[in-house]
């Protein structure tokens, strides 16, 4: 056998050129691949697609078990492909548009039934398929429609269909004076109302762009709520630990209670003498003060300080001390 190195290099990297494209082109397309790719493909017929999208989920029983690949228009119909991985499909499967959620968000549940597989190749009928009516749409729709309305000659007819019924019985006329004064409402508040369905129309386009962004503030939510109730147990064992320590601490300072009250007495006989004698001390240097001062200017001459001692000799005693003890 020859060597790796004795080969041809050109041959070797036309081949590992080859080999990385087609494990290239695998991973692109590996949804499509037999085996490992992403299931069967299916087919169903729709009145109108009702606002279903490719990506959006296909659920059997509430369980999502693929996605619609495409959305296609079919002559009158709507012709709806979708991939179903490891679900059984029967020949007499129904297939129904349903809302995901309130902002109009859709996916596609199938019902399997039947005794035979159903055939990937034919799509499921019409006649076992259901469309929701569009909310959204329909609102849009009847913004469209009153802002067409020529309210001022809709309110005229009423008038002169009021006056044509005029003389016929009083059930007749009071319904048709009825309509007169709803006629007359609505022209009077026909800008109201054009102004009304205009911004409900743009709350529904709003709604439906942030249709995404609302899904996962919704779906963030339930994980909260998720972890909240997985935590349950953990935050009902810290709130009993919590509980008995406090009893716990309760129990000790009661049972040291005896031993506590003399200490704090103690303690508080201390602080009081603390407090007398720092009193004690300010008085002191008070009246040290005056001593210092004097003491200061008496050694302030030098090398020696002069000194005067009063009473030392009794006062007038002779030539001495005439004046006695005098400054």
């Amino acid at each position: 056998m020859r060597s790796f190195r004795s080969r041809n290099p050109i041959t070797i990297g036309v081949t590992g050129l080859v080999v990385i494209a087609l494990v290239l082109l695998a991973a692109i397309y590996s949804d499509d691949l037999p085996i490992i790719g992403g299931g069967t493909t299916y087919q169903a017929q729709f009145s109108e697609a009702a606002g279903i999208k490719p990506s959006d989920e296909v659920r059997i029983a509430g369980v999502k078990v693929g996605k619609v690949t495409d959305v296609d228009l079919d002559g009158d119909s709507v012709l709806v492909s979708f991939k179903v991985k490891d679900a059984w499909m029967g020949d007499r499967t129904r297939a129904a548009i349903k809302i995901k959620t309130l902002l109009g968000q859709k996916y596609l549940a199938v019902e399997p039934d039947g005794a035979g597989t159903l055939d990937p190749g034919k799509p499921i009928p019409r006649n076992r398929t259901v469309a929701p009516y569009d909310v959204l749409e329909a609102f849009r729709g009847l913004a469209e429609t009153v802002d067409a309305v020529d309210t001022p000659q809709l309110a005229k007819s009423f008038e002169v269909l009021t006056d044509t019924f005029s003389n016929t019985s009083d059930n007749v006329k009071g319904a048709l004076d009825g309509l007169s004064a709803l006629s007359k409402t609505i022209s009077s508040r026909d800008e109201q109302l054009a102004q009304l369905l205009g911004n409900t129309a743009q709350i529904s386009q709003t709604l439906a762009d942030r249709d995404a962004e609302v899904a996962k503030l919704l779906e963030d939510g339930n994980k909260l709520l998720d972890e909240v109730r997985k935590r349950k147990q953990a935050i009902s064992s810290l709130l009993d630990g919590t509980k008995r320590l406090s009893a716990e601490l309760k129990g000790l300072v009661d049972d040291n209670s005896k031993q506590l009250d003399p200490v704090l007495a103690q303690l508080d006989q201390f602080t009081a003498m603390l407090q007398r004698n720092q009193d004690d001390l300010g008085k002191g240097i008070e009246k040290l003060a005056p001593f210092v001062r004097q003491f200061a200017n008496t050694l302030g001459n030098g090398r020696w300080f002069d000194n005067y001692i009063c009473g030392l000799l009794p006062p007038s005693v002779g030539p001495i001390n005439p004046q006695g003890c005098t400054p």
